[in-house]
């Protein structure tokens, strides 16, 4: 991960990585949502993300669009994301070795007047509390985030546009949000939009306050969510009892590494290493032979 970014990622709580996807895989990416338009959700009443009357809920009708299965898919080229070239470096550095997939993927899209999405995530509870599942901390010349997100770009954002925003340096933050900044009544200059170009990935801790501003422009917001955790970190459930079938079909064995379930490096948890490579830490024989006599399984 470079030096900059490094420092970047430190201080604001998130980094924009240019040019991960070619114009060729956005375009398939894009081909490929074309063609399943039809899954998309819309979310409306109880499930919008934002407060109604308030900056971030746009015309108040326009609602966002999700659609998940893009793991299934294997015409577009976001299970490479998981172990791309570009991105490992930085999961390594963010997330840890052994890092791997925590939520369902989700591909989120708004067209013009669609509500944003209040602010949300942080290091602590509404009401102040320290919220161990979503951290971020330095120790030891190390960043660690508990969850990272991994937001691919399948459109541009420019200045106005809206969509993504975030509460630089959040991450660190020792008070609760208070409600008029997290639904955007007050202070909206300090909710800063990255501008971005398709291809381009922006990774956030999920501890740097983060939401979505309404979207502007004339033309559909399309973004794909992968969120990744440490190895024994777990936030969400999907995982078990299994993946879907069909999300494991087909997938290389560094990609099929990710979606291992949450288990500690030292039990043979396979880790994509930087050249896309996979390193498993052996235990020892007799450790495991002695485990298997106790609990008559391999592992304890």
């Amino acid at each position: 991960m470079p030096p900059v970014d490094k420092f970047l990622f430190d201080t604001n709580g998130y980094v924009v990585v240019k040019g991960v996807l070619t114009p060729e895989e956005v375009a398939a990416a894009n081909a490929a949502v074309d063609s399943r338009v039809s899954q998309f959700e819309e979310r409306h009443g109880v499930l919008r993300n934002s407060e109604d009357g308030t900056p971030l809920a746009g015309d108040g009708v326009t609602p966002r669009l999700d659609m998940g299965g893009i793991l299934e898919w294997k015409d577009a080229p976001f299970r490479d994301i998981l172990v791309h070239p570009k991105l490992i470096p930085y999961y390594r550095e963010l997330v840890g070795d052994g890092y791997r997939l925590d939520h369902m993927p989700l591909l989120i899209a708004q067209d013009k007047g669609s509500e944003g999405f209040s602010l949300h995530g942080g290091p602590l509870t509404d009401d102040g509390s320290y919220n161990p599942g979503l951290q971020y901390r330095f120790m030891n010349g190390k960043m660690w985030n508990t969850m990272l997100a991994v937001s691919v770009q399948l459109t541009s954002s420019g200045p106005g546009d809206g969509g993504f925003c975030i509460l630089k340096g959040s991450h660190k933050g020792n008070y609760a949000l208070p409600h008029d900044i997290k639904v955007g009544n007050l202070h909206l200059e300090h909710l800063y939009q990255p501008c971005t170009e398709a291809g381009d990935v922006v990774l956030f801790s999920e501890a740097t306050y983060h939401g979505t501003l309404a979207w502007n422009a004339n033309f559909q917001r399309r973004v794909a969510l992968i969120r990744l955790a440490p190895p024994t970190v777990a936030y969400g459930r999907a995982y078990t009892p299994e993946w879907p079938e069909a999300m494991l079909d087909g997938m290389t064995d560094a990609q099929q590494a990710v979606l291992a379930p949450p288990y500690a490096n030292r039990l043979e948890r396979p880790q994509v290493k930087e050249d896309g490579a996979l390193k498993v830490q052996k235990r020892a024989p007799a450790k495991k032979d002695f485990d298997k006599s106790v609990f008559k399984t391999d592992f304890f």
